[in-house]
């Protein structure tokens, strides 16, 4: 194992910060999260608890304690607004690294209303920046981690594969002369959550260039599974298990509506393609990004955080074979093509050492077993995505006898 690191975990009570919290812990790294839990008011606000019933922080963190012996530090900043609190909090505990989870993460949900878009922009940007300037002012020296999406691409493909961050290209000077050059490859944004992402890495660019902080940016696709090694030690240390059409995630969904009999929702004809990780491997991945960090004076880093690429009909299918569900196709609420192929390289994570999980039966199972197991918390009417991208759309919202459209 690498040296000991003292790290804050930035959003460390959400689906990927918490159990990212719990394995550096065991790595034995020395972990503070900082959290606002703004994860946990939302859910009061769209009256959408998760699947599985996750405790309070001050239960987690004593149970993590109780069962490993490691202690989690845990402060309640809301780090998009309480700037001098950020600040002085860096300044006493002197962290090594910061992972930075703290964003609003659903493009659903960023796209509901104006309010919830500019909620979105205000939190996702003043979090970034002022991270970034209080690393800055604090004078230390810290690696910046953080979770970024494949979605600042767009997913759309040239022909080629999407590269990690940086696209070489060649102009031609007035005099005629040839020049190569990188960029940052273009972004796309296809909602408001993207949208932010985009500017978080315009904010990197920017403070790697004029103040030399070192930053390593994860471009991660759509995570699937609930647990880690950690979260299942215990029930009170369960990962949270979001189902609504704000917040499930695809491939969760899926399996989620087909283990409590409702229809496999396909949003269009299910022909985008998107990027796929398991759960387990983003943990691992952000333990490989905060052990190999970038030098002082190079670049921003970026990875393409994602083990597999699947086009959304091709799982839909698979999990009704899996386990008996019928498929309902639904009008797509999102903006986007009704096809896309999607090619990726994720070659600096494998170089790292990451050995991918894919999708395996035994994951999908278990991922239906933990949603059957909590099948009676479910609110069926919480399932429909009904945030539209515009406002002409009218998603429709399958009942549990529609079956096939």
């Amino acid at each position: 194992m690498n040296k000991k690191k003292k790290i804050f975990v930035m959003g460390g009570d959400g689906f990927c910060g918490w159990p990212t919290s719990l394995h550096l812990s065991q790595e034995g790294h020395d972990i503070t999260i900082i959290d606002n839990l703004s994860r946990r008011n939302i859910d009061n606000e769209l009256e959408a608890a998760s699947l599985t019933p996750i405790q309070p922080m001050g239960t987690r963190l004593a149970t993590w304690k109780e069962l490993s012996g490691q202690s989690i530090g845990f402060h309640n900043i809301d780090i998009a607004e309480e700037y001098e609190r950020l600040l002085q909090v860096i300044m006493e505990e002197k962290p090594d690294a910061i992972i930075h989870f703290a964003e609003q993460r659903a493009a659903p949900y960023s796209m509901k209303s104006p309010k919830n878009k500019r909620y979105t922009v205000n939190n996702n940007i003043n979090a970034t920046h002022n991270i970034l300037c209080a690393i800055v002012e604090s004078g230390l020296d810290i690696h910046l981690v953080h979770l970024g999406t494949m979605g600042v691409y767009g997913y759309g493909t040239a022909g080629m594969k999407i590269p990690e961050g940086y696209l070489d290209i060649e102009v031609t000077s007035e005099s005629g002369e040839r020049i190569e050059q990188q960029i940052l490859y273009p972004t796309n944004p296809g909602s408001i959550y993207h949208m932010t992402k985009s500017q978080d890495q315009l904010l990197f660019q920017y403070y790697n260039k004029n103040d030399n902080v070192r930053i390593t940016d994860l471009h991660q696709g759509i995570v699937w599974g609930t647990n880690t090694k950690e979260t299942k030690l215990d029930e009170r240390l369960v990962n949270r298990f979001d189902y609504d059409g704000d917040y499930g995630t695809v491939l969760n969904r899926f399996l989620m509506q087909a283990a409590v009999g409702y229809p496999i929702t396909v949003h269009g004809t299910g022909g985008q393609t998107r990027a796929f990780i398991h759960i387990q491997d983003t943990v691992r991945c952000i333990q490989l990004a905060i052990e190999h960090p970038p030098k002082r004076d190079e670049r921003v880093m970026i990875f393409n955080q994602m083990t597999e690429t699947h086009r959304v009909n091709n799982l839909a299918k698979l999990v009704s074979e899996l386990t008996g569900g019928e498929i309902a196709y639904v009008d797509n609420p999102r903006k986007e093509a009704a096809e896309n192929d999607l090619h990726v390289k994720n070659d600096l994570f494998l170089s790292k050492g990451l050995d991918p999980i894919t999708l395996e039966e035994g994951l999908l199972r278990e991922v239906t077993d933990i949603a059957k197991k909590y099948a009676h918390r479910a609110d069926h009417t919480k399932i429909p995505a009904t945030s539209t991208w515009t406002k002409d759309q009218q998603p429709g919202i399958p009942t549990a006898q529609e079956g096939i459209k």
